[in-house]
Order: C-alpha cells, then structure tokens, then sequence
C-alpha cells in the first residue's frame, strides 16, 4: 500500500479460516482487497494475512469484508500497530 511520508499506518494481522478445499479461492479473493497482503496460505485452510490502511476505520472496514467473504469460516485479529512513521518502521 501506497502511504504518505506524513501519515501514519495501521497495521494489523488476520488469521482466516476456511475450508482447506476453499482456500486458494479465498486467498485470490483476498488478494483483491486494498491494503491485503497474503502471506500464507496452509493446507488446512489457514490464511494469514496483513492489512495496512490510514485510520482504524478503514482496518475495520476491510476486517468486517473479510469476515463477510464468501468461503470464510472464520477471521481474527491477532495484531495491530499504529506505526506513526512508517518509513521509520524497524
């Protein structure tokens, strides 16, 4: 995700379920939604994914999409940073 030098980013983390027949779908769905990047997509259907965006607003927005996917058993949060600068980012 593109973000401005200025702004600072929400970055969070997702852990999805789906069913392990399922799950390359909904990875290429995924895929599809700004600010998503896919990281690993297991053979039992976990996908992990990370989400950047500029408020939480926006973090919650995407989250509730995925939740709502079709093919998506289940989505956690299991992080999140408000990165400040993120060019500064270690």
């Amino acid at each position: 995700m593109d973000m401005k030098v200025s702004e600072g980013v929400n970055i969070s983390s997702v852990i999805i379920g789906a069913l392990p027949a399922d799950a390359a779908q909904v990875a290429a769905q995924l895929r599809l939604l700004e600010g998503v990047e896919v990281h690993v997509v297991n053979d039992d259907g976990r996908i992990i994914v990370s989400i950047e965006s500029v408020s939480e607003g926006a973090t919650v927005t995407t989250f509730e999409a995925i939740h709502q996917m079709p093919g998506v058993l289940s989505a956690s949060l299991v992080y999140h940073q408000y990165e400040s600068d993120p060019d500064e980012e270690a």
